[in-house]
């Protein structure tokens, strides 16, 4: 291994560990939402200290930082590939941790706190090998984007998706793009482990259910009670089961998994036969439904007083071809009663598990884990995909970390002692630095 690389590999643990350090906390409010600028301007930093020209961009909001830069490649006529990460975390509660959310500790073999794995992790692995492309004068086959992006935690309205409608220049040339979640190891056996490359996510819809009802005095008689309608219409809605749906990505993955352990997926018993894959068995199975589920209530001012209105939220995660269906049935569960609107509505994405850019992820992975094997799966959540596919880019999740057995990595994601092991950001590194080497 070269003196080269091994720099790089030191700079991905460094980086992460500052990247967690600059609190990037976003509430989804604006007044609230901290930090994006300060890690922009410190991603900024770091390229031009290399020899990059940036591109800082303040996106619909002051504070929202966003920065690009571009490396230019062999063959100028293919199409660019976009590296992209977002800077924004979800917030973290200390009292609930073990180790301070924003310390970036190193310890115990792992980097530690909020984004180690969602996502500054694989944001300091694409910094670390731009720096060290541009460094030591590495060309790439082709163009490469790399985008450091605000927002994503709330939906990219003041990252990505204000980007796409209002800077789309930014993506000019680009035709495929790699981002967050996959490239993570499972172990499906005891010589068994597959690396994920996302090809597909569930859309979003985040509904606001409204109820209107007369209002009165708590103490009489009232037949027309506004928080009685929404709440038995919001627990219909989150204890109904939607019908299992296996799109095309989902049977890829299922395939890939059955070739590999010989364990057939028997559709007369999904669930569980998904629940043998241990824990990763949390993201598959959300993949096989549609789901509802009630994350926000909202009604009243005072103990007696019965409201004239009633709200909830419900965070809906909808499978690839399955809108106009899952409307249908969400208004039938709903009753005439509620009125919904849309908080946040963004598409699901999909494509397929082929051609030369899936073959040079293969190829970077199992140079590095010769044993090792890629499967497609399916996101249940969402990324900065959605946005930047509506630009006909072609999206992958590819964030390569070669996992213990052991640890629950789906559980860290916005979990309590969110963590990443070193030795995961270093393999991740340098499949990243030969990914991009020859792709």
């Amino acid at each position: 291994m070269t003196e080269q690389m091994n720099l790089a590999q030191d700079e991905a643990v460094e980086l992460t560990s500052e990247l967690i350090r600059i609190d990037t906390s976003n509430t989804g409010e604006l007044e609230t939402t901290v930090g994006e600028r300060a890690a922009a301007e410190y991603v900024r930093g770091k390229l031009e200290e290399v020899g990059y020209e940036t591109v800082y961009v303040e996106s619909g909001a002051p504070g929202r930082g966003n920065v690009f830069a571009r490396l230019a490649g062999a063959d100028p006529s293919r199409g660019a590939l976009l590296i992209h990460g977002h800077l924004d975390v979800v917030p973290a509660d200390p009292t609930e941790w073990s180790v301070h959310p924003f310390s970036g500790a190193v310890q115990d073999g792992y980097i530690w706190g909020r984004g180690a794995v969602d996502m500054k992790d694989m944001v300091a692995m694409t910094l670390a090998v731009a720096r060290r492309f541009k460094r030591d004068g590495i060309v790439p086959p082709r163009d490469l984007v790399f985008a450091f992006l605000a927002d994503e935690e709330a939906g990219g309205h003041y990252g990505s998706q204000w980007l796409v409608e209002h800077r789309p220049d930014l993506f000019d040339g680009v035709t495929e793009a790699v981002g967050e979640v996959g490239g993570f190891s499972v172990t499906l056996g005891e010589d068994v482990r597959a690396y994920t490359i996302e090809i597909a996510e569930k859309g979003i819809a985040w509904m606001r259910l409204r109820v209107r009802g007369r209002a009165g005095h708590g103490s009489m008689l009232h037949d027309d009670n506004a928080v009685t309608k929404l709440a038995a219409a919001v627990a219909r809605l989150g204890a109904h089961e939607f019908p299992l749906v296996i799109t095309d990505s989902v049977r890829a993955f299922f395939d890939s998994v059955a070739s590999l352990t010989g364990v057939a997926f028997d559709e007369d018993d999904l669930p569980g036969a998904v629940a043998k894959l241990g824990p990763f068995s949390r993201v598959v199975g959300a993949t096989l439904r549609d789901t509802a589920n009630p994350t926000m209530l909202n009604a009243g001012y005072k103990a007696n007083v019965i409201p004239s209105v009633a709200e909830a939220v419900v965070d809906c995660r909808v499978l690839p071809g399955r809108e106009e269906a899952f409307l249908r049935e969400v208004d039938e569960i709903l009753g005439p009663d509620v009125e919904r609107e849309w908080v946040s509505r963004l598409p699901a994405v999909e494509t397929t598990f082929d051609g030369d850019l899936v073959a040079a992820m293969t190829a970077a992975v199992r140079a590095e884990d010769a044993g090792a094997r890629t499967i497609p799966y399916v996101l249940s959540g969402g990324t900065d995909a959605k946005a930047i596919h509506t630009l006909g880019i072609r999206c992958f999740g590819f964030a390569p970390l070669q996992l213990p057995p052991d640890l629950d990595f789906t559980a860290l994601f916005h979990g309590v002692d969110e963590r990443v092991p070193v030795d995961a950001v270093r393999f991740g590194t340098r499949v990243l630095d030969r990914f991009l080497r020859n792709c």
